[in-house]
């Protein structure tokens, strides 16, 4: 099939998708009537002479408000494989890093080049830099991707940590253990540690960011005095009811395990689940359904309203990661300069642009493109944006042409070598703030 007409078919999968709805439930799916055994998780055989296998994101023992796990009931249980070798990892990279020291210069980077024909997804992921240590499941990784081809009788997996896919241009079907998800432009998805998947283009090419989160799994943020609504609603995050592939054919079965990638070649697709219940699933969600929060009075809040998701670390309110979105909004602020204020941060924030334009920078932060403002590096409006709002008539104003994000984190992100030495690096970054100028009156 040409990647023309697989694209076409991707898009009518895509459209035709159903979905479970609600973050944190306990969903259950199957795909063939009576697949999925009741009153009890493994039978002593189990409906349809299928396998039950239980996959499991946490420790057996963690409170039953942290567990995550799922059974699943599949044709051929995951066992049944040959052994894994080595591969190359090619432009992917794990904590520890260690490849170049950490920096404190604020750092800007175009998006991605184009990929080389018949790039797939796992090939296009290229890693900017991270934090933490994944063999210790703490800290994460910042990764980007470019792709221009489907990912063709193989699939992936992470032992390292769950991925959270921010889609920039071009739609994605993912095929997942558990079901099927699209996500596009202006939508998240999230895949489990450890759940197979393989990615189909709903477009021509692809181009997006990736945030591996190696740490406890990500959850909705607590509301504290916001109350009970607010921010992203649980009802409207999506998984999948199940599909499954009964193919018998040779499919390359990659695993991300301690850093590395490792291969072997099964004689069938592992996507082979007819059947599932349990809480450790993949989700999608619409970053426009954020419930937006913000000053109605004066003064402009802090992110920290804009939380999507958290990964919660030991220490209350310090997040291993943070995904925050930047979604169209009212500003109505009295005697108040509405961008983001100038600041520095005990976190250490990774900004990425989804489509438009960023209220805080005039120019050079473009849709693929990102920027990186570690602990205590002092960011903030550039000159041509602060001379414009400080002058700006204040009435209601509806910001409205854009859409972005940050992977913000409790521990500084080390670049890698081939993000810091990349052709696509702002090395001219520091002048947008050249200009500001003193304005001080004794």
């Amino acid at each position: 099939m040409s990647e023309q007409a697989g694209s076409e078919h991707a898009r009518k999968t895509a459209e035709a998708l159903e979905y479970l709805t609600g973050f944190g439930n306990e969903h259950s799916s199957e795909a063939v009537p009576g697949a999925l055994p009741l009153g009890r998780n493994s039978p002593q055989r189990a409906p349809l002479g299928l396998y039950a296998e239980q996959l499991s994101g946490s420790a057996f023992t963690e409170p039953r408000s942290h567990n995550r796990r799922s059974w699943l009931y599949r044709i051929r249980p995951s066992a049944a494989h040959p052994p894994f070798t080595r591969i190359d990892n090619g432009a992917l990279r794990t904590a520890p890093f260690t490849e170049a020291p950490a920096d404190p210069n604020r750092l800007r980077w175009n998006p991605l080049p184009d990929p080389a024909p018949g790039t797939d997804f796992l090939a296009g992921l290229w890693t900017l830099g991270g934090n933490g240590d994944a063999t210790q499941r703490t800290g994460m990784a910042v990764h980007l991707y470019a792709a221009n081809a489907a990912m063709t009788d193989r699939v992936f997996s992470d032992s390292d940590g769950e991925l959270l896919i921010v889609p920039e241009r071009g739609g994605l079907l993912l095929r997942t253990e558990l079901g099927l998800l699209a996500a596009r432009p202006g939508d998240v998805a999230i895949i489990p540690r450890g759940v197979r998947f393989r990615v189909e283009l709903l477009d021509a090419d692809a181009r997006g960011y990736v945030c591996e989160n190696y740490g406890q799994p990500f959850v909705l943020p607590d509301l504290g005095p916001i109350g009970a609504n607010g921010l992203a609603a649980a009802r409207d995050f999506r998984a999948p009811v199940a599909a499954y592939e009964d193919v018998e054919r040779p499919t390359e079965v990659i695993n991300k395990f301690c850093g590395n990638l490792w291969s072997a070649t099964y004689d069938h697709s592992p996507l082979d689940v007819v059947a599932w219940y349990g809480t450790h699933v993949p989700y999608v969600y619409d970053l426009r359904r954020f419930n937006v929060l913000g000053t109605i009075s004066y003064d402009h809040p802090d992110p920290s309203i804009f939380t999507v998701l958290t990964s919660p670390s030991d220490t209350p309110g310090l997040a291993g990661v943070d995904f925050v979105v930047f979604a169209p909004r009212w500003l109505v602020g009295e005697d108040t300069f509405r961008p983001p204020y100038f600041h520095r941060n005990v976190m250490s924030e990774y900004m990425g642009l989804i489509e438009g334009a960023y209220d805080a920078k005039a120019e050079g932060f473009v849709p693929g493109g990102g920027s990186l403002h570690n602990m205590m590096s002092a960011h903030g409006p550039d000159h041509e944006t602060f001379d414009r709002a400080s002058a700006a008539e204040l009435k209601p104003q509806k910001i409205d042409d854009g859409l972005a994000f940050m992977f913000e984190t409790r521990w500084p992100i080390t670049a890698t070598a081939q993000a810091a030495g990349a052709d696509h690096l702002q090395r001219g970054y520091d002048d947008v703030w050249q200009g500001l100028q003193r304005h001080f009156r004794a």
